[in-house]
């Protein structure tokens, strides 16, 4: 009898972990499903890993496998009181109310699920898929960034003639399978990570795939014609960096890790078309700074300007103006156009939404949230592992500044932080 609850449960758990994976390939996957394969479930599909999320979290708890922690308990409190609140003093519409529901509710509680269940070896695996799917990412990204917007492979979504956006000179920034730009700039900033790891550990990823895939990385930065892009590589490079400090014994692979990186580098600048790429992105980035000010004016403005904007915002009500509303959906169902009624910013769009005491409660609980990970991933250098040190580079800028309100950039911020979670060897 013992023996077989244990292989029911080990069942469930395998069973569970399939789902998780299917979060994954939903994540990377739901753009194309929506431009391509049926464009006219466009908005269903938007929302496709909700009632999956629900369900694992159903055959969890039927098989008392469902663990709690104080992140999730704070969370269900706030939401459901936010929830109240958007009700009886916000904006009252029961349909954006739950859509901005579901994001704490029900996403960001999977976070700690994906923690619970998946291993440091199940991490890795994922890891070595994300370096496969980098190289044919890689190449339908060069087919749309050189095919022109009116091709198929640049189709829209819905009536849209085209999904490029705006970019330098005569190219523009292509998505992707994602349905927008910034899914593909969170897809390089994800995978980063798990390459620069499979350089530093031999895991049996062949070496030949992992060249490949790096080669792609490299081309992907100015192919995509994003600051982000740059700006997620820089960060995990500098993380990469950071562990010779915690473990001097890997420096040599480190070091050995860099050389190679710029000698991928050193290739590219031979190749007139990477040339090419390297000046449209260059001017991008000018372009760019002008326009916004430059670096210091773009890190006020997007990570701590949409939160010190609702701080002095003094037409905001305490209570907020009710949750969903910050977020393109939402301004959809409540006005008939998709823009952004409160803030542009995560923490501005919290605060909005929530007011000014609740918002900035689950403002520190991901601070919190943040540092608990943080100062865990550290340590575990010093034991050998730096997996979870080298995707905290990228999770840590989707846990505290992305936008939530927005389903891939919520997406890739819970499975990157979950994955970060699991890589410990510990459920939260």
């Amino acid at each position: 009898m013992f023996s077989k609850k244990i292989e029911d449960r080990l069942s469930i758990v395998k069973y569970i972990k399939t789902g998780v994976w299917i979060y994954f390939l939903l994540l990377l996957f739901e753009g194309a499903l929506r431009k391509w394969v049926f464009p006219s479930l466009s908005s269903v599909i938007l929302i496709i890993r909700d009632p999956l999320v629900l369900y694992l979290f159903y055959i969890a708890q039927r098989a008392g496998l469902l663990k709690n922690n104080f992140f999730y308990t704070s969370i269900l409190v706030v939401s459901l009181i936010s929830f109240i609140l958007t009700m009886y003093i916000g904006h009252g519409n029961i349909l954006v109310a739950l859509f901005g529901l579901r994001i704490i509710l029900i996403q960001f509680p999977f976070i700690f699920f994906i923690g619970s269940f998946f291993s440091k070896q199940d991490c890795i695996k994922l890891g070595k898929s994300l370096v496969y799917i980098n190289i044919g990412m890689t190449i339908l990204v060069a087919i749309q960034y050189f095919s022109p917007q009116t091709a198929w492979v640049n189709k829209g979504i819905g009536d849209s003639e085209s999904s490029g956006f705006t970019g330098s000179g005569d190219y523009f920034r292509v998505p992707g399978t994602f349905s927008f730009t910034n899914g593909l700039s969170f897809f390089y900033g994800f995978v980063t990570g798990y390459i620069f790891y499979f350089w530093l550990e031999n895991n049996k990823l062949n070496k030949l795939v992992l060249s490949g895939s790096t080669f792609c990385l490299l081309i992907a930065i100015p192919l995509s014609i994003s600051r982000a892009v740059l700006i997620e590589f820089i960060v995990t490079f500098i993380f990469l960096l950071l562990i010779s400090g915690r473990s001097p014994k890997i420096i040599g692979r480190i070091f050995l890790t860099i050389i190679l990186l710029f000698a991928i580098f050193a290739f590219l600048s031979y190749l007139s078309f990477f040339t090419d790429m390297k000046a449209v992105f260059m001017n991008r980035l000018v372009g760019a700074n002008e326009a916004e000010g430059g670096v210091q004016t773009i890190f006020m403005d997007r990570i701590l300007g949409g939160m010190l904007g609702a701080l002095s915002n003094n037409r905001l009500p305490f209570w907020g103006l009710g949750l969903g509303m910050g977020t393109n959906a939402g301004s959809t169902l409540l006005t008939g156009s998709a823009t952004y009624l409160i803030s542009e910013g995560e923490w501005g769009r919290l605060i909005g939404e929530m007011g000014l005491f609740i918002g900035f409660f689950v403002i520190c609980l991901k601070l919190a949230l943040t540092g608990k990970i943080f100062s865990r991933s550290w340590s575990d250098i010093a034991k050998g592992n730096v997996l979870p040190w080298l995707l905290l580079g990228f999770a840590s800028i989707m846990l505290l500044s992305a936008q939530w309100g927005q389903p891939t950039s919520l997406g890739f911020c819970v499975l990157s932080v979950g994955l970060v979670i699991s890589s410990l060897n510990e459920a939260y």
